[in-house]
């Protein structure tokens, strides 16, 4: 299982991986399985874990006052899921992370996580994935506020095409900031086109 994130940081560094340093990694991520629609977190806990997905998907989303669910991440192997802000700042979180489909991660904690950064090669990997979520955040806010939704879609499609298979419509629609209706109508006309 290990496997999978030894050969995600050095894909995302160009720094080696000692053999003390890989041993360190498998000591500290800790294997879980969760199971479809099983909690990572639930709102108002405190994020105590960064996971590292091995395989599976998971969705990280906030409910309002009437009940919607909305959707600001979704996730798939290869991909980190974790409250940042809770995580970091050790705070109550306003999210829920639960699996989509029965997922097997990999944990770290925050204490583990400071250390790991001792690593070269995983304190660069940090660095860059941080500089992308920070490029994908501007991106996505960007989008909301000038593109239409149609676009957005296009964008979705050409960014993220395996999501499509593995997460049903309604969940796309609210990453979107749409309604189902508003994406089934849109995916229509696309077929026409």
């Amino acid at each position: 299982m290990h496997e999978s994130l030894i050969n995600y940081i050095q894909r995302h560094s160009a720094q080696s991986l000692s053999e003390a340093d890989i041993e360190f990694i498998k000591s500290v991520f800790i294997p879980k399985k969760i199971r479809k629609r099983q909690y990572f977190l639930q709102a108002g806990e405190v994020c105590k874990y960064s996971a590292f997905i091995v395989k599976g998907a998971m969705r990280q989303y906030s409910v309002d006052e009437k009940g919607v669910e909305h959707v600001v991440r979704l996730s798939l192997e290869d991909w980190w899921v974790v409250d940042r802000e809770s995580f970091t700042m050790l705070i109550p979180s306003a999210f829920n992370i639960d699996a989509w489909e029965d997922t097997e991660v990999l944990l770290v904690s925050k204490a583990d996580s400071v250390e790991l950064m001792k690593i070269p090669a995983f304190n660069e990997m940090a660095r860059v994935l941080d500089d992308k979520h920070s490029f994908s955040s501007q991106k996505r806010i960007n989008a909301f506020i000038s593109q239409s939704a149609e676009q957005r879609y296009i964008d979705f499609l050409t960014t993220y095409p395996a999501f499509l298979q593995r997460f049903p419509q309604h969940l796309v629609a609210s990453y979107l900031g749409i309604t189902k209706e508003t994406l089934s109508r849109i995916r229509t006309q696309m077929v026409r086109k």
